[in-house]
């Protein structure tokens, strides 16, 4: 029996579930969803359930980590392939937050657009042009596709996802000052916030970065020992919500950024130890651009990050996170921010439609 005879009481909205990075997000297409922001915001609350921790009532995973979103269309710009559209969905809230992108979620993509028939596979490697529709900023996805097939079996490990995949190459040429207008938005390298020293950052992802020892923690506690500190969480909050207006961010009281950084002095080889705040909650690992913000950080003196970050020399930053290490790739371009490159997996879980409710 077919699902539009069985479930003709229900609408069905297409969807794919893809993880992409240490993510995972649904994926739509603009196309199925109402061309009017209310109504689709709608209609994905209904799918993904915006209101209860448990998202018991949707297809969202309760965590910011898992209750993405992403809308995919043909770009209408004439260096880019596809538009892609990042909404977070704050759990309990009922709402999605489309301040930010997502770097993980990015790496799902181009193998979406590719499989979904929006541009053609190449045989052996496929370039895609992607659009950050959120940031107004471009990336270059290059994803192998022997026989002109997307392939996602290959070597490929990533911290915080087991085993491996095929790997996908994301670069960024012009992520600098993406959210907040210049690589660091208050205009210096470093400023002093509720007397804490700390280094407001945007290389993709607007980030603040603290010394873990300023807030009186040693940086290397796990995230669930983090979240259930109550009076540091206050204390870093405050510290989010005075700087927000002075990134040019307004308000951040209802926004998951800027993201919250502590930094520590690496302790298994890398450049530097982190915990990030998605902006409340201790992040399992580290997003992919804020890595790309904390990597810029470590390579200038003028930041907090000085006297911490130990640098091997070359363009290769390894930043360390709960559950393992992202390594950053940073060409220099002058006098601008440097050039991020970096390497993620993805692979699509299920296709099929969410159920909903009419009207």
């Amino acid at each position: 029996m077919n699902s539009t005879a069985r479930y003709s009481g229900l609408q069905a909205l297409p969807c794919v579930w893809m993880r992409g990075g240490t993510s995972k997000a649904a994926f739509f297409h603009a196309a199925d969803l109402p061309a009017d922001p209310a109504s689709r915001d709608r209609l994905l609350l209904a799918a993904m359930d915006g209101s209860d921790l448990r998202q018991i009532d949707g297809i969202g995973g309760a965590h910011p980590l898992t209750t993405k979103i992403a809308i995919i269309s043909p770009s209408s710009r004439d260096d880019a392939d596809i538009d892609y559209l990042f909404g977070q969905l704050v759990i309990g809230a009922n709402r999605i937050d489309y301040a930010p992108t997502c770097g993980n979620i990015l790496a799902g993509v181009a193998p979406f657009a590719l499989e979904e028939g929006l541009l053609p596979c190449a045989d052996g490697e496929t370039r895609v042009r992607i659009h950050m529709v959120n940031t107004q900023s471009l990336c270059e996805a290059v994803l192998p596709t022997p026989g002109g097939k997307v392939s996602y079996q290959g070597t490929t490990r990533i911290s915080g996802v087991p085993g491996s995949a095929a790997a996908i190459e994301l670069r960024f040429a012009d992520v600098a000052g993406s959210s907040c207008g210049a690589l660091y938005p208050t205009g210096q390298a470093q400023d002093v916030v509720n007397g804490v020293p700390v280094t407001c950052i945007d290389n993709g992802m607007p980030v603040v970065l603290l010394r873990a020892a300023d807030l009186g923690i040693s940086g290397y506690e796990s995230p669930a020992e983090l979240d259930a500190h109550d009076s540091f969480k206050q204390q870093l909050e405050a510290i989010r919500l005075a700087i927000g207006p002075r990134m040019g961010l307004g308000d951040v009281s209802h926004r998951v950024v800027p993201k919250m950084t502590l930094i520590a002095a690496p302790i298994a080889g890398g450049a530097i130890h982190t915990r990030t705040f998605i902006p409340k909650k201790c992040h399992d690992a580290i997003g992919v651009l804020g890595a790309a913000s904390v990597a810029t950080a470590c390579v200038d003196p003028a930041t907090v990050a000085a006297g911490l970050a130990v640098l091997a020399g070359g363009e290769a930053v390894s930043v360390e996170h709960p559950s393992g290490e992202f390594t950053i790739r940073l060409t220099p371009q002058g006098d601008a921010a440097p050039a991020v490159a970096l390497i993620r997996t993805a692979r699509p879980l299920f296709r099929g439609e969410v159920l909903l409710p009419r009207g």
